[in-house]
């Protein structure tokens, strides 16, 4: 795809590389271009487990802007990433924002990409794309939580478009190929195979061992409490799938930190530690 230059447009890029030494992950590799940061790693949860936190200087995204981020971890490295805030992707004159994350894992190391919801203004245009590349024994959780318009204001995305498209590839083997399109309109907002009237949705991905007694845990976790949303959980062929559709964001986010405990205790023999910024 060709682009034109365009001054008013942000071309942002982040290069993180993380290795293990001494039982301790190091941020070995660290490239940054405006409007994207790295807040310095911080080890909450002892050396073992490296916490890094991405700041996007901009406050947000607008049509044309494009970023880039490339994570790596060698053998051994565990590393949590997440975002200081919500991500804003605002309202498009006809060009589309685009976001582009690339993963690799080495065998022995697990990665946690956890960002903060993004909301997805009334006519926005936007495009994500993640890939992550896994050798032998590597680990990795991720998720992602978008509103579709300013809810807290009354806004509804009547306009504009969100295609998001994941990839995890494992020695060359496909192990979850996820592509999702919504167009801003009622049609799709109201339609029980769109958004049935609720403005969040979430995904949460676990690639790594899975006992079968998980899965009913994890769908126990969302029926203990009260909740407004939808949800589901299912297997992958070498991990567990999350599915959230509903009216707020803290109640998957809540939810979802509830299932990465649950993992992280089963196969890490370490509870989840939320970051602070979340707070």
């Amino acid at each position: 795809m060709t682009y034109k230059a365009d001054p008013q447009r942000w071309d942002g890029c982040l290069s993180l590389g993380f290795a293990h030494h001494n039982n301790t992950t190091h941020c070995i590799l660290y490239q940054v271009q405006a409007p994207l940061k790295v807040q310095r790693p911080f080890y909450p949860e002892g050396t073992a487990v490296c916490h890094s936190v991405i700041l996007h200087t901009a406050g947000g995204m607008v049509g044309g802007d494009r970023l880039n981020i490339n994570l790596q971890l060698k053998a051994q490295a565990q590393a949590l990433v997440t975002t200081a805030a919500a991500g804003k992707v605002y309202c498009s004159k006809g060009t589309v924002a685009e976001q582009t994350i690339a993963v690799q894992v080495a065998a022995g190391a697990y990665l946690e990409w956890l960002p903060q919801e993004t909301i997805v203004f009334n006519g926005a245009m936007y495009q994500q794309e993640l890939r992550v590349e896994l050798e032998t024994g590597a680990m990795w959780m991720g998720w992602d939580i978008t509103r579709f318009g300013r809810t807290a204001r009354g806004e509804k995305f009547l306009a504009g478009i969100w295609r998001s498209h994941t990839e995890v590839w494992q020695q060359g083997q496909p192990l979850w190929i996820d592509r999702q399109f919504l167009k801003g309109g009622t049609a799709m907002l109201d339609s029980p195979h769109g958004l049935a009237g609720q403005p969040v949705v979430g995904t949460l991905v676990w690639i790594g061992p899975v006992a079968p007694e998980l899965i009913a845990k994890a769908r126990a976790l969302w029926t203990a409490t009260n909740r407004q949303g939808e949800a589901g959980v299912t297997t992958l062929p070498q991990g567990l799938l999350c599915r959230y559709r509903g009216p707020a964001s803290r109640e998957v986010r809540n939810w979802f930190i509830e299932v990465w405990n649950l993992l992280r205790l089963s196969c890490l023999e370490r509870s989840a530690c939320p970051p602070r910024v979340w707070q």
